[in-house]
């Protein structure tokens, strides 16, 4: 696993780990507007395991981008895009990403996909995806969001994913938590 230095960082930082099809994007598109009505302020960095792109080709943006403008940063009066090309980088690198994020203010930032990266996560997970429970191989789960009856480590919170006012009071009040889940991985 990449190291990542937690102690440095005030901002509260939440790992959403899961397999594909598990529903992450389905349950935070659910969850932000709550989240922000309760007062928090959160950033959102999610890994995509193919090639993207935001920006529309032929746009004056793009063809500058192609053109080598590194980084190219387009706004407008609703919001702005800041795209960079990262050139035989084979995953983007989070603490580069946090770096952009945490300049910004938020008062929570959580982190889709980023699964192998050592920071406080919460599994979400569904029996019927196939695939483990990751909170066995990866100390740093520090919940499991599930329906399913399953076993889980020592120390893990189990959630029901089912449950959104339960799940958003839980988020609501991690960033009181923070400091302490960031000392380290969890003991077994």
């Amino acid at each position: 696993m990449t190291q990542l230095t937690l102690s440095d960082i005030d901002t509260p930082l939440l790992g959403i780990a899961a397999w594909s099809g598990t529903g992450k994007t389905t349950l935070l598109e659910a969850l932000l507007p709550a989240l922000r009505s309760s007062g928090l302020n959160v950033a959102v960095i999610k890994h995509a395991h193919h090639d993207f792109d935001v920006d529309v080709p032929g746009k004056d943006s793009h063809r500058l981008r192609t053109a080598g403008a590194a980084p190219m940063l387009v706004a407008s009066g609703k919001r702005f895009a800041l795209m960079m090309e990262t050139p035989g980088q084979e995953e983007p690198c989070l603490l580069t990403l946090l770096d952009q994020v945490l300049m910004l203010g938020p008062d929570l930032v959580l982190i889709e996909g980023f699964k192998q990266w050592s920071l406080p996560k919460l599994e979400l997970y569904r029996e019927a995806v196939g695939k483990s429970l990751r909170a066995f191989e990866d100390p740093w789960v520090r919940a499991v969001a599930t329906t399913d009856e399953v076993a889980l480590p020592q120390g893990v919170e189990r959630l029901n994913l089912d449950d959104h006012a339960a799940l958003l009071d839980w988020l609501v009040a991690w960033p009181s938590r923070w400091h302490a889940m960031a000392q380290g991985p969890r003991h077994e």
